[in-house]
């Protein structure tokens, strides 16, 4: 699968480290209070194991799925959420754990419906941003890197359902997918 790669932008190491660090603040921000932490599937669900680790809190987890891309690299524009939270969060501390903020449209969607449920507060945390894509305003609370308009996979992030596994970024070779 590294064959398919143009380039690696982080090593497994440099995302594990990252992780931790967020983790360390996301710990600091959140103490005294036992946070909801909501993933998206089904990008989120690696990046969220590895953090939710390190958090040296208490802590309970829901999961969402949405979604905007379909097999393609770009975002339909038609955000579709497919699987909604279990509990009421009125009153809670949300975070919600995403693999990458690229346009924004799914997380927009997906933070405004939230708020509309009256959480205590609402904090977002993505793996990835993609500032140069971005077509809705929004900012993550928490960021693991900043990165390149370029589609990227691993460490959850997919192509067509491809590699997810990767444990490290890579930027994907256009021949791959056009």
């Amino acid at each position: 699968m590294e064959q398919d790669m143009q380039q690696i932008l982080f090593t497994q190491d440099q995302v594990a480290a990252r992780v931790q660090e967020l983790a360390a603040q996301i710990t600091r921000d959140y103490a005294g209070k036992t946070p909801l932490v909501v993933g998206v599937l089904r990008g989120s669900f690696i990046f969220m194991a590895d953090l939710v680790r390190h958090l040296d809190l208490p802590l309970t987890l829901d999961f969402m799925a949405a979604s905007s891309y379909g097999a393609g690299t770009t975002s339909s524009g038609l955000v579709n959420i497919r699987l909604d939270l279990h509990d009421d969060i009125a009153g809670r501390d949300v975070l919600l754990v995403e693999d990458i903020l690229d346009t924004g449209n799914t997380l927009s969607k997906l933070v405004a419906e939230l708020k509309g449920r009256h959480p205590a507060s609402l904090k977002l945390c993505v793996l990835l941003d993609k500032p140069e894509r971005r077509t809705r305003p929004l900012e993550a609370d928490y960021v693991g890197f900043t990165i390149p308009d370029a589609f990227v996979v691993g460490c959850g992030l997919d192509y067509d359902q491809k590699y997810r596994q990767l444990p490290y970024i890579g930027v994907l070779k256009p021949s791959v997918y056009e």
